[in-house]
């Protein structure tokens, strides 16, 4: 997939969509959710985690999984960054990444994880299942060996 120069030039003119804020939030939430959930994989920043449930929120994704020392809600940095999501994204704590991988698995959920390896797959190249969960790494040491062995798919995003 490559991607071309838009024809968006100074003779073009749009109106950029405020749809989001035009709904009301109890409407909003009654959307149906993506059958996506994101496992993040002990994550050191509360902030990214904020930010994670503010992008899934946006996405109506199903739930996040947090594990190990990944902040969990109730937690004040976590609240901050999310900005009032945390009440609308299906959230559950394990104490490692292979507990919810067992968790998803009791559930018929296929586990992918977002990693660049070399067994990894161009994430533009696979048909993706659904439901699916996609562990997400920590910011320094990527997903753990423990989980990759556990994982259905190993998919990358090219840099």
């Amino acid at each position: 997939m490559k991607l071309r120069p838009g024809n968006y030039g100074k003779e073009t003119s749009f109106e950029v969509r405020t749809f989001d804020a035009e709904m009301p939030l109890d409407e909003y939430a009654r959307l149906p959710k993506h059958p996506l959930y994101l496992v993040l994989d002990n994550l050191r920043s509360a902030f990214n985690v904020g930010s994670i449930f503010r992008t899934a929120d946006a996405g109506r994704l199903s739930g996040i999984y947090t594990c190990g020392y990944t902040a969990h809600p109730p937690h004040p940095k976590l609240d901050k960054t999310a900005l009032g999501t945390l009440s609308y994204i299906e959230t559950r704590h394990f104490a490692t990444t292979l507990q919810a991988i067992e968790h998803l698995r009791a559930r018929q959920v296929p586990v992918w994880a977002l990693e660049t390896t070399s067994q990894s797959r161009c994430y533009t190249e696979l048909d993706y299942p659904r439901p699916l969960a996609l562990i997400v790494g920590n910011e320094a040491l990527g997903v753990s060996c423990d989980a990759l062995e556990c994982c259905d798919e190993l998919v990358e995003i090219p840099m």
